[in-house]
């Protein structure tokens, strides 16, 4: 989710128990507000009406427009009464309207000069409650659509405008590939955060560079330095063997030597590969068949290991095109084949199919291996003639194209999933 939108949507949230609030306080405000007034006009009515009273003078009609209306009603002489005033809100029935309203009530005692007491009761109508409340809800739902509209187009506008350098150095990252020197960036902001940013990821970069381009010389020196003296050691060995007159103990041991040595060197050349890989330094790319990659490497493993009279089952499309370097296609291929007849035991089955743009190779098993590990350096499950980066290998070049790699045990196979293609 972009930033944006998610300052918006909290914008939002937290705009919502602000308008409850206010609308909770502002209801009841005029609630007080509206009684207030009420009270006041009855205590005004009332003390016309007991004026009127003790003076003997005529009484306002009840039907002369106001919609008040009042009581009189004489107490028993027995019963001792103080003036006193209270106000209340009740269901009050209008003659003329022949039905029930609400109203604010104001019940009052007063004497006559006789001390006679009077029960007035003075009513005016006022407002349905619940008819305010549900008007004041709509009222606040529309109010806070509007309010949520402004916002989110307001906060657009500003938003963008104001991250205008982040978007570009977000643009200048993405298009940035370690390996490829460092573009310039120009600096068109007065914003302290953004200047800083935007310097920070340039020096860290320039950094990159710098330790990118040491790696790469290192890894060079490294492959020229280790090859040509293990190379040395190896036409050594063999001209030992080919021209010496060597015991059987002797032979045996110079041949385990020849067997480590030549070990070593695949593995000073895989690590060197994968290293190569992971620094991204397959920057080419050319459209290649998988499909012939498979038959090639299949008919050179099947000669390998003929012996082992392994069945091969294979589902393949005419062709397949793939956009990547050559050298690592060849590489991946060879190592799921390699892997597959390398662990399959013999009389055993290999399937290779490549559909949707999935390529998966599966060989029999007894068991399912560790998922975890498997991808592992050096991980091996024991066989022989293993150095434990085959798989390694695979990962990498697969993580290099962005290629889904998964290992699952399914039916008494081994099965590794490459998908190509998304």
């Amino acid at each position: 989710m972009k930033l944006i939108y998610k300052v918006t949507i909290r914008l939002s949230l937290a705009l919502l128990p602000i308008m409850l609030l206010w609308a909770t306080i502002f209801y009841f405000s005029m609630v007080n507000e509206i009684t207030d007034e009420a009270d006041d006009s009855l205590e005004d009515y009332a003390e016309l009406i007991v004026m009127r009273t003790l003076t003997g003078r005529e009484l306002p009609s009840i039907g002369d427009g106001t919609n008040n209306t009042y009581t009189i009603e004489l107490l028993p002489d027995t019963t001792l009464h103080t003036a006193s005033m209270t106000y209340e809100d009740r269901q009050v029935y209008i003659p003329e309207k022949r039905e029930t309203e609400p109203a604010r009530v104001l019940t009052m005692v007063f004497l006559d000069s006789q001390d006679r007491a009077y029960r007035l009761t003075v009513s005016t109508p006022t407002f349905e409650r619940e008819d305010l409340l549900e008007s004041m809800l709509l009222h606040l739902i529309l109010l806070y659509v509007i309010l949520v509209i402004t916002i989110m187009t307001v906060t657009a506008l500003v938003f963008n405008y104001s991250m205008k350098p982040l978007y570009r150095l977000l643009g200048w990252l993405d298009g940035y590939n370690l390996g490829n020197g460092v573009d310039d960036l120009p600096m068109c902001t007065h914003i302290t955060e953004f200047k800083k940013l935007t310097e920070s990821a340039r020096s860290t970069i320039e950094r990159a560079e710098k330790y990118y381009e040491r790696q790469k010389q290192f890894i060079g020196n490294a492959s020229h330095e280790l090859q040509t003296p293990l190379a040395v050691l190896g036409t050594r060995l063999e001209w030992m063997i080919d021209n010496t007159q060597l015991t059987e103990e002797q032979f045996a041991e110079l041949t385990k030597m020849r067997q480590a040595l030549h070990r070593l060197s695949r593995l000073n050349r895989t690590l060197l590969l994968i290293s190569k890989i992971e620094n991204a330094q397959f920057n080419e790319k050319h459209d290649v068949d998988i499909t012939e990659f498979i038959e090639n490497e299949l008919e050179i493993y099947k000669e390998i290991y003929a012996g082992k009279e392994i069945v091969c089952d294979t589902a393949l499309p005419a062709r397949f095109i793939v956009s990547m370097d050559e050298s690592l296609a060849t590489t991946l291929v060879t190592n799921l084949i390699k892997n597959a007849f390398l662990h399959t035991a013999d009389n055993g089955t290999i399937e290779i199919s490549l559909q949707d743009g999935t390529l998966t190779v599966s060989n029999s098993g007894e068991e399912a291996l560790d998922a975890t590990r498997l991808f592992d350096r050096f991980y091996t499950s024991g066989k022989s003639g293993s150095t434990g980066l085959g798989l390694a290998l695979v990962k990498s070049i697969a993580n290099c194209y962005n290629f889904g790699l998964r290992y699952y045990f399914k039916a008494g196979k081994h099965c590794f999933e490459v998908k190509l293609r998304k």
